[in-house]
């Protein structure tokens, strides 16, 4: 009788570490936020995740005014949105007589990017989507 050898396979599991990952995306999405406060008619944003706001404003006066209305928005789009089973909102436009706000989260940051009526809401949408 002949004994057979067992095959035996080793798994090994490589995890990349995130933190890195996560460090070049928030550095990226930063710098497509600075080019973007280039673009004609964009008066500033506010980045916010869970652990950090950053805001950067022509108008540092009004930044109380600015941050109440993003907040505001995407609280009352979530309320709108559950109300109406609209599943999840890919950005949020609110147009007033003189400043647009366009707002949407990508991954887990909330961006309020606020500009002129004139302003291009598109490109601007286009260069945060390439983030």
């Amino acid at each position: 009788m002949v004994k057979k050898k067992k095959d035996t396979v080793e798994i090994t599991t490589v995890s990349e570490p995130t933190l890195i990952e996560t460090a070049d995306y928030e550095s990226n999405l930063r710098a497509n936020l600075e080019e973007i406060k280039k673009y004609d008619g964009v008066v500033g944003y506010i980045l916010r995740n869970t652990t950090s706001a950053s805001i950067d404003l022509k108008d540092p006066t009004k930044i109380i005014d600015y941050a109440i209305l993003s907040s505001t928005a995407f609280d009352a789009t979530e309320e709108v949105s559950d109300l109406f089973k609209l599943g999840r909102v890919k950005n949020i436009i609110v147009n007033g007589k003189n400043v647009r706000m366009l707002s949407l989260t990508v991954e887990e940051n909330k961006i309020s990017i606020f500009m002129e009526n004139n302003a291009d809401t598109k490109k601007v949408l286009e260069k945060l989507k390439a983030s």
